[in-house]
């Protein structure tokens, strides 16, 4: 039943294919039927024997009859010319025949893959959560070509079929009787091989397993090869996929010992029939002796021919009976009922307005009665950023994937100026949104080819400003061919930051009115994360963004943040707001900063400083100067970092080290040392945010302006302190990641590194002596 449903579904665009191949099919089938009944009475006339066939049967007088005007000395040479002729003619027919008969199969296999290529497109995201990649790769590939192999043979079988029917209706003219006869003979030969083909449909639907768990095994070891190897896997990996590979192998010998057994065990049991027959002939023939020789042994040859294609009939109902399963297979993945498509809106999307509206959103996973989102309302005005922060599995990720139409809501609606997101056109869409999310797909393909994806109109001009906003263009430069570098498979051959920021060079280039950005800094080391981060506030500039962050450091910035909590929004407001409330934000907000001991000992003794002082300047602004004590503070915790990072930058630069392995060390300790003075500038600016804003103390505004003024002098320290330690922090980042060009390098960038460390010691003197004053 699938078989027929596979081939009358995909050979319907080809009536005129199919009837030709058909067509010469019958040709090949009447000129070898018509040589071989010439064949006999040549022969005899050739090795002089007498050739009577007054008594013969019609269809042998009908054949003889052309070449009873022929004169005797000709006779032979034309009848052989004609025999010659026909096997010419039968064998172009086949040729023919069978050329068709492969570009037909070619054919049908190419439509199957492009239509399962199409379904797998065009398909729900939700198939993928519940199917295994190399369970599609193998149907894609193996599955459909083996379906694909079945129809080719349905088309042989029909050719073989007719070319049998030619020849049994010659057999039955010379003598319906030994035909009966060798009819019932060779039926035993059919049943016994019936066994051999229904054994063939078990051990072809075995293999199909098989190959089904090889692909998926395999390519799921390829994709976790990292973890493979980590975790020292090999040996463990190769034994269970060797097993596979061995007992695919063993079935697949146990087929051909199966198959291959057909062809003898047909050649034998015709035989047998055909010696049965001759005695047989023997009374069928009784009353036509004069041309009995002439009879039996056309009868005969004949008989012979139809012999090995019954054997090849036979062979190829086998070989169709082992690919059953595979074309059951394929029929349940081409079918459309049990898919899941989604519903594709007709109006066109131009441009956003006015904001996107979630109204009262409900959403729970096909399958599951859970629901992951309830009654969510929200709103992101055009040109604002909207973060969605809260702890794992509270649907931040779910509520993003609604946005682009991943998935619909299940009650509910997203709108985009008032209009409801399942009216537009789902393509034109979600080209005009941009996705940066912490799992960076790349392509294997060139850095240029993966930057213009999303615009492949784009010119080389173009994806270089894009890859200078995403701050990638410095790495890109000094890769070996630049932007022609290939980059390997999901851009293995870059870093984590190097990764993300061509996903943002691609979304820049793309230039999307609406951004999604989910957990695009999540996995990244603090100074990827900072040239991430500096590129993502570029990209999401007067831009529409929904943000999705772990890191609340990362959405302070945001017009609004939601908290959701088990798939509700249980607070809205800004980084402020949300603070004073105490409430959820403040609790995630504290758990955060609690999981940094070294930033948060930090920041408590500089609140626990600025509270004394502030404290002092309400109660006796004369004292203002002693507020010094914090200064002094931040200052001595900067230079004792400042002092590691020297003193690991001489050890250096004075080559007293032992080994590389040794010296890379040295390169990461002053590495993070230098993003530590830069997490302390941080955590003591948000503190006098804080204390301006009034919340850490109350304060008189008279106080309020001290403080403010007092402090100017640290954010100026802070402007030049940020710009040299990136500097530093580019160069010690092309240090350890070994991103030099020659050998003499390393020792310039160790020099120059050292050299403004000097000059930001020389700042802090001076900050110091300023406010010891």
């Amino acid at each position: 039943m699938s078989t027929r449903k596979l081939l009358v579904r995909f050979a319907k665009p080809y009536p005129g294919l199919i009837s030709l191949t058909i067509l010469l099919g019958f040709s090949g089938a009447l000129f070898n039927g018509i040589s071989t009944a010439l064949i006999v009475p040549v022969i005899l006339k050739i090795v002089g024997q007498e050739v009577d066939l007054s008594t013969a049967p019609p269809i042998l007088k009908t054949m003889i009859s052309p070449f009873d005007n022929t004169p005797e000395a000709y006779r032979i040479g034309v009848m052989a010319g004609a025999i010659i002729l026909t096997i010419f003619l039968k064998n172009v027919a086949t040729y023919a025949s069978s050329l068709a008969s492969s570009s037909l199969t070619r054919k049908l296999t190419s439509d199957m893959r492009e239509t399962g290529l199409n379904l797998l497109l065009q398909i729900d995201i939700d198939y993928y959560a519940k199917t295994k990649v190399g369970d599609l790769i193998n149907l894609l590939g193996g599955e459909i070509g083996r379906a694909a192999s079945a129809i080719g043979s349905t088309v042989k079988i029909v050719i073989l079929g007719i070319t049998i029917l030619v020849f049994v209706g010659l057999l039955l003219s010379i003598s319906w009787q030994l035909t009966i006869a060798a009819t019932l003979l060779l039926s035993l030969v059919t049943l016994i091989n019936q066994y051999a083909i229904s054994r063939s449909r078990n051990f072809g639907k075995q293999l199909s397993e098989m190959s089904r768990a090889y692909s998926i095994s395999v390519l799921e070891t390829l994709n976790g090869i990292r973890l493979v190897k980590a975790t020292g896997n090999e040996e463990k990996e190769y034994q269970r996929i060797k097993k596979l590979i061995r007992d695919r192998e063993l079935a697949d010998f146990q087929s051909q010992v199966n198959s291959e057994a057909i062809a003898p065990l047909s050649e034998v049991m015709g035989i047998t029939a055909l010696l049965l027959i001759v005695l047989l002939s023997k009374t069928f023939f009784s009353q036509q002796i004069s041309s009995l020789s002439t009879v039996l042994l056309t009868y005969l040859l004949v008989l012979l021919r139809v012999l090995p294609l019954i054997s090849q009939l036979n062979t190829i109902r086998s070989t169709f009976a082992s690919t059953a399963a595979s074309v059951d297979m394929t029929n349940e993945f081409l079918s459309l009922h049990d898919k899941p498509f989604m519903p594709k809106g007709k109006l066109p999307y131009t441009k956003l307005k006015e904001g996107v509206s979630f109204n009262s959103l409900c959403f729970a996973y096909p399958g599951h009665e859970k629901l992951v989102l309830k009654d969510v309302n929200l709103y992101l005005p055009r040109g604002t950023t909207l973060a969605l922060v809260g702890g794992s599995g509270a649907g931040k990720s779910t509520l993003a994937d609604l946005l682009p139409r991943f998935y619909d809501p299940i009650a509910g609606s997203i709108s985009i100026d008032g209009t409801d997101l399942r009216e537009f056109d789902l393509v034109s869409l979600r080209k005009r949104m941009g996705i940066v999310s912490q799992d960076t797909f790349l392509f294997n393909d060139s850095v240029q080819n993966n930057i213009a994806y999303g615009r492949a109109e784009a010119t080389d001009d173009e994806i270089i400003t894009a890859a200078k906003r995403a701050n990638a263009y410095e790495f890109i430069s000094k890769l070996p061919q630049g932007f022609d570098t290939l980059i390997g498979d999901r851009g293995v051959m870059l870093s984590g930051g190097q990764r993300q920021r061509l996903a943002i060079a691609r979304a820049l280039l793309q230039n999307p009115e609406i951004l999604i950005l989910d957990e695009a800094t999540s996995a990244l080391d603090t100074v990827s994360e900072r040239l991430v981060q500096n590129a993502l506030d570029d990209l999401s500039r007067d831009r529409t963004t929904l943000v999705i962050a772990h890191r609340l450091s990362t959405v302070q910035k945001a017009n609004q943040i939601a908290v959701l909590e088990q798939g509700q929004v249980v607070e809205v407001g800004t980084h402020e707001e949300l603070l004073q409330k105490g409430a959820y934000y403040s609790r995630l907000y504290s758990m955060q900063f609690s999981d940094r001991p070294n930033k948060n000992l930090i920041q408590t003794k500089i609140i626990k400083a600025m509270r004394l002082n502030s404290k002092k300047f309400v109660e006796r602004p004369e004292a203002a100067p002693k507020h010094n004590q914090s200064l002094l503070r931040i200052s001595h915790e900067i230079r004792t970092q400042l002092n590691s990072m020297i003193g690991l930058l001489r050890l250096l630069l004075d080559d007293l080290v032992d080994d590389s392995q040794e010296q890379h060390k040295l390169i990461e300790d002053s590495y993070k040392s230098a993003w530590r003075i830069l997490n302390t500038i941080d955590i003591f600016e948000d503190v006098i945010n804080l204390q301006i804003k009034g919340q850490i103390l109350s304060i008189s505004d008279q106080n309020q302006n001290i403080i403010s003024n007092y402090y100017q002098s640290f954010n100026h320290l802070s402007v030049e302190f940020r710009n040299s330690l990136n500097l530093i922090l580019s160069s010690l980042r092309s240090l350890s990641d070994n991103l030099v060009d020659t050998p003499l390098e390393p020792n310039k960038l160790i020099s120059e590194t050292y050299e403004d460390a000097i000059c930001l010691m020389d700042y802090l003197e001076k900050f110091e002596n300023s406010i010891n004053v």
